[in-house]
């Protein structure tokens, strides 16, 4: 494997702490945070939930920071929302952030955190005192980029905590996808409530799922990135064809090229490293590639 070879472990000062690390602090402070100021010893709970929390009063009073901040809040009354959110988080996240790249890993949670709060927005815009927090449509964004990536993979918990499940990631897809659907029609959009008066919100579920979905067919395989302040993309077959085929070009000058040393080499490495640390290893050129495949037995010389 990739992360086995030695100029993958030598040399090369790596992130200390991951943004999945900070991500998963951001969200248990902002439920801390709440705890605190929701306490009856302090006055202000509701405001804060307020500013935070994603209402249609306050996107209609200008509050689009909301679409973003409400899913670093959770319900108080209800810890295992929290609870399953980190959880699922933790375990999905380091499968998928050195696939993906903090960049786009973070990107792809703010997307989706955005397009299920817009969706939830659309659906309750004329309702009144509603309030929409958590981090849902995230995690239903990572559930389906994981499903795509692993449809097949045996995935083993706990429902609920008691009880172990084994079931495939395509399988579980299906599944919440199916959920949301029955949930936003059913009962969201005529406003029923579900049953034990559990609130889901399906329109924000949607959009993190369909985020998801679309970030893995449309946008993880465009090789779009910015190196050394130039954009490298890939054209397309029929604009590399020249406009006549027959026509013979002049042969090019032979130049002689000085064999790179071994400091070329390590600094070129380093380069490539920082990419993979940035972008993800899918984000590199066939040339890249070549390169640490090259590298490698030079560079695990002592």
């Amino acid at each position: 494997m990739l992360s086995e070879r030695a100029y993958m472990r030598e040399d090369y000062r790596r992130e200390r702490t991951s943004a999945l690390t900070w991500l998963i602090a951001a969200i248990l402070a902002g439920f801390v945070l709440q705890l605190l100021v929701d306490s009856p010893l302090i006055r202000g709970g509701t405001q804060f939930s307020e500013l935070m929390g994603l209402s249609t009063e306050g996107l209609k009073s200008g509050w689009l920071w909301t679409l973003l901040t409400h899913a670093f809040l959770h319900s108080t009354d209800f810890i295992v929302h929290v609870v399953i959110n980190v959880l699922v988080l933790y375990f999905l996240g380091r499968e998928l952030l050195p696939m993906l790249g903090t960049r786009r890993f973070l990107g792809l949670l703010a997307a989706a955190t955005i397009v299920g709060g817009i969706f939830w927005a659309t659906t309750h815009w004329q309702d009144e005192g509603q309030l929409h927090i958590g981090a849902s449509a995230a995690i239903d964004a990572l559930l389906i980029l994981f499903a795509c990536f692993f449809p097949n993979q045996q995935l083993s918990f706990l429902l609920f905590f008691l009880v172990p499940v084994t079931l495939k990631p395509k399988h579980l897809a299906f599944g919440i996808t199916g959920a949301a659907i029955i949930g936003f029609f059913c009962y969201e959009i005529p406003g029923h409530s579900l049953p034990l008066e559990i609130t889901i919100a399906s329109s924000a579920h949607l959009g993190g799922i369909l985020t998801g979905y679309f970030y893995y067919r449309f946008v993880h395989d465009v090789q779009w990135f910015i190196s050394r302040g130039n954009v490298e993309t890939d054209l397309p077959r029929w604009m590399k064809r020249t406009r006549n085929p027959e026509r013979k070009t002049a042969s090019a000058p032979v130049v002689q090229t000085v064999a790179p040393t071994r400091e070329d080499i390590r600094v070129e490495i380093d380069r490539i490293l920082d990419k993979i640390n940035s972008d993800g290893f899918g984000s590199l050129t066939a040339e890249e590639k070549r390169v640490l495949d090259d590298a490698k037995d030079l560079l695990s010389r002592r």
